[in-house]
């Protein structure tokens, strides 16, 4: 996993907002900040926080940069909860 502190960084409700947002497929800052009705520089605070965590990706295209959920991460966070579930008989 990434740099951050993954509970840290899943642990603030707006960028728990952007993940399902990005949830339905790739967006651009712009339409982040948009839906969010956020500022490009808040954004970029909670994105930095994200790819810290390696929660999300990034895609530059042009003179856009897109978002997507790095779905990898989320599944190594599940097998690793799924060990605390207890035995099933």
């Amino acid at each position: 996993m990434g740099e951050y502190n993954l509970f840290k960084v899943l642990a603030d409700e707006q960028r728990r907002e952007i993940l399902v947002m990005l949830k339905s497929g790739r967006m651009s800052a712009g339409e982040i900040a948009e839906a969010l009705n956020i500022t490009p520089a808040a954004l970029s605070y909670h994105l930095k926080q994200l790819k810290g965590a390696d929660l999300v990706m990034e895609y530059k295209h042009k003179n856009f940069i897109y978002y997507e959920i790095n779905t990898s991460v989320f599944e190594e966070l599940i097998l690793w909860i799924k060990q605390f579930g207890g035995n099933e008989k």
